[in-house]
């Protein structure tokens, strides 16, 4: 096996941002460090020609890319075009995420998720399913006559066994006590999004399990005087994760900025929640029936309802540095090493470590994607 030395980039680690140094890449795997200057014979050296070389980012929540929607494509087709659109920007782990749909289409999406993963489509690490177990007082764009309660037949349909990793966002506030514990039980990751629950509802529900909070501040009940809210359990939750979608539009950069304080930045996660025109062509496309427009960098129904986004996770960590004052190696604990946690993978990537899988990518100057590895096979792609 030929070892790959990676030179001539800063290296973002967990901790710190280190210079004059190789990464070592032995096939899929991370080997180490080693003086730039001072190589092991017989390497083959891959000068990266400055910028920096961090994690391969990982996003939880990715609607669609390519476009692609993956409501309209729960197929392994699918999945490989969403996962190849964002890779584009960085993205080199991710969860293709069904929204609220009927029934047939959630079952025909966790079987499109396990054949993905059984091919080993790269950058696939599970599913998102988010809804339709939502409260319709808090849907968004999700569509209304789609949202349907949770029963033990759905529980149990979510709690079959995977290959990767599966998230479920549910309104916890409507399901039977106990739901949210079964799903835990059988290793689902249940996230509360999109829901009307009280701050007490929010810490029953942490007391089941609770994994995380879907898009902090979105679709969610806020942090106010006399009644926490949703926003409330999860910025005092010091076992959970939360998403942020750091586009300047979904929340103001500055409440984003006091729930990093309040919280700590090992809580967060930057997610994308991308719909089909990011690495596409198209500026519109239809939701559920509805059209969805590119507005300003953003998408949106005729309304003005927020439907999903144009971000990318490259747009996230620069954002997560512009707009919320993060250093490089803070914004790229929370693009890859925060999410590996998050999916209990962190024994397995997002962060660049000996042992690891070579899941990285290369951003040069200006923090443009220049190249992604996955598993240590490379694609150039300059952003």
């Amino acid at each position: 096996m030929t070892r790959t030395a990676l030179t001539g980039a800063r290296i973002v680690l967990a901790d710190r941002v280190i210079e004059g140094e190789a990464l070592l890449v032995d096939g899929a795997r991370i080997a180490g460090l080693a003086p730039a200057d001072a190589l092991p014979e017989g390497c083959e050296v891959q000068d990266l020609g400055g910028g920096w070389l961090l994690p391969g980012f990982i996003d939880t929540q990715v609607n669609g890319g390519g476009d692609v929607l993956f409501n309209d494509s729960p197929s392994v087709d699918g999945i490989r075009a969403i996962a190849a659109a964002h890779r584009r920007f960085g993205t080199t782990g991710l969860l293709p995420t069904l929204i609220t749909d009927h029934p047939a289409v959630v079952e025909k999406a966790l079987a499109a998720g396990e054949a993905a993963l059984a091919e080993g489509v790269p950058g696939v690490l599970g599913l998102h399913i988010e809804g339709p177990h939502l409260n319709p007082a808090k849907k968004g764009i999700h569509d209304a006559s789609r949202i349907a309660p949770i029963d033990a037949d759905v529980v149990a349909r979510l709690s079959a066994p995977t290959r990767g990793r599966r998230v479920v966002t549910l309104a916890p506030e409507l399901p039977p006590p106990g739901t949210v514990q079964a799903l835990a039980d059988a290793g689902v990751l249940v996230c509360a999004g999109h829901s009307l629950a009280t701050y007490e509802q929010g810490r029953a529900a942490l007391g089941e399990g609770l994994a995380g909070f879907t898009h902090l501040f979105n679709a969610m009940t806020q942090f106010l005087s006399r009644e926490p809210g949703l926003v409330g359990a999860a910025l005092e939750s010091r076992s959970t994760h939360f998403g942020m979608i750091v586009d300047g539009h979904h929340v103001h950069p500055a409440s984003l900025r006091v729930a990093l304080l309040a919280r700590g930045v090992e809580g967060a996660m930057l997610v994308t929640d991308a719909m089909p025109p990011v690495g596409g062509t198209a500026t519109r496309f239809t939701l559920m029936g509805r059209e969805i427009v590119m507005v300003d960098g953003t998408c949106r129904g005729s309304d003005g309802t927020l439907a999903g986004s144009a971000l990318t996770m490259a747009d996230a960590l620069r954002n997560a540095m512009d707009m919320l004052g993060c250093d490089i190696v803070t914004a790229s604990r929370m693009a890859s090493g925060n999410p590996a946690r998050f999916l209990r993978l962190d024994g397995e990537t997002g962060t660049i470590a000996p042992g690891l899988r070579a899941d990285l990518v290369h951003l040069d100057e200006a923090r443009l994607v220049q190249s992604t590895w996955i598993g240590g096979a490379r694609m150039d792609h300059p952003e």
